[in-house]
């Protein structure tokens, strides 16, 4: 059952485009196992998700306090039981995904007339000719999730299915970072500043991702064939893709925090406490 008040209006507006894909995984995903009695390993599939996304979002760990402001507004549920229905009529996951989630925002996005973030816009020109080929863009990158999952579903085994699937991901997530550069550019900003996160924590993820690396110590690629060394070759384009947005992230995040160093311990009066070849004061008994 849906909680909340139902027809309520919703207080705060979809941070984002990327969190409104966000937001409609997981109402869909309440649909399909709430309204069509699916397992929630068959919703992750129709969905293209792993099952474990599913259960995060049926369970509130994943967007929990997000997802429960929309939960019981009726037209959040009408999009999602639209998508929902569509998934399981056999329509490409992804694809559905993102036309709620475009549907999703119109409906519920945040205010266009909040001021723009630091940054200056694009030149006149450039900018008239945007908004058509972000568009486009965005429109050839459904296009190529259709197409993806409809390979996907006449390949005969699991890992040709993984990596049409692989690209139909990429590709939906092309089209998120398009519509989020859209939103920028539409409030006048063509460069935006890294927030909430630091140098420090950069280099740590930074460490994070070359101890994952090397905790194999072998590399298989030589060793495989056919769509086997494609899926491991396409993993190590990635760790390497990592590796350079780290890098450019962690230039445009600034110079490291300076920490002050450590105060020296007192006694209670403000004075190092006296060490084995430290002087007695006057008057100290020995």
């Amino acid at each position: 059952m849906y909680g909340g008040a139902p027809w309520g209006p919703v207080a705060d507006p979809v941070p984002s485009p990327v969190v409104s894909v966000q937001l409609m995984q997981a109402l869909v995903a309440r649909e399909l196992v709430q309204g069509h009695g699916l397992t929630e390993r068959e919703a992750a599939v129709l969905l293209g998700l792993v099952p474990s996304s599913v259960s995060q979002y049926l369970s509130g760990k994943r967007l929990g306090p997000t997802v429960s402001r929309y939960l019981g507004h009726e037209e959040a549920r009408r999009i999602a039981r639209e998508a929902a229905q569509q998934l399981v009529d056999g329509a490409a996951g992804p694809r559905v995904l993102l036309a709620a989630a475009m549907a999703f925002d119109e409906r519920f996005g945040g205010d266009a007339s909040a001021p723009a973030p630091a940054g200056r816009g694009l030149p006149p020109e450039l900018a008239r000719q945007v908004p058509g080929w972000l568009r486009s863009r965005i429109a050839g990158e459904q296009n190529a999730v259709a197409e993806c999952m409809r390979l996907a579903q006449r390949s005969r085994d699991e890992l040709t299915r993984a990596l049409f699937r692989q690209i139909a991901s990429d590709s939906l997530r092309h089209a998120e970072i398009v519509a989020s550069l859209a939103a920028y550019l539409d409030r006048g900003a063509a460069s935006s500043p890294p927030t909430g996160v630091t140098r420090d924590e950069i280099d740590h993820l930074i460490r994070r991702e070359h101890e994952a690396e090397e905790t194999g110590g072998v590399d298989l690629g030589p060793n495989l064939g056919g769509v086997m060394r494609i899926l491991w070759d396409s993993m190590e384009a990635d760790e390497r893709k990592h590796e350079l947005l780290l890098g450019k992230l962690r230039e445009a995040a600034g110079p490291p925090v300076e920490r002050p160093a450590p105060a020296a311990r007192r006694g209670r009066r403000g004075s190092s406490p006296p060490t084995a070849s430290s002087p007695l004061p006057p008057g100290a008994d020995p």
